[in-house]
């Protein structure tokens, strides 16, 4: 059984939205509920959920932050490399 959703987005989000359903052709409403299961499945399905938490660190923002120190190390060790 489906539910309906109603709310408002900002203009930028739903030209977004509208310029990629156009692209597939599909209407901005179809994609967004797409995007939407697709993310829940993501949630529920996570791997790595058993752990979080359970591991201690000395970086107190590692978790809100951790893509951008990912990054940060991948980016510094491409350029590590580029000096070879």
């Amino acid at each position: 059984m489906g539910h309906t959703l109603t709310f408002e987005v900002p203009e930028k989000v739903y030209d977004s939205l509208r310029k990629s359903a156009a692209h597939i052709g599909q209407l901005p409403e179809v994609l967004a509920a797409n995007l939407l299961a697709e993310a829940t499945e993501r949630l529920e399905n996570d791997p790595l959920e058993e752990f979080i938490g359970t591991l201690k660190g000395s970086i107190p923002n590692w978790a809100d932050s951790h893509d951008q120190y990912i990054g940060k190390s991948v980016r510094n060790s491409m350029d590590n490399t580029k000096d070879n």
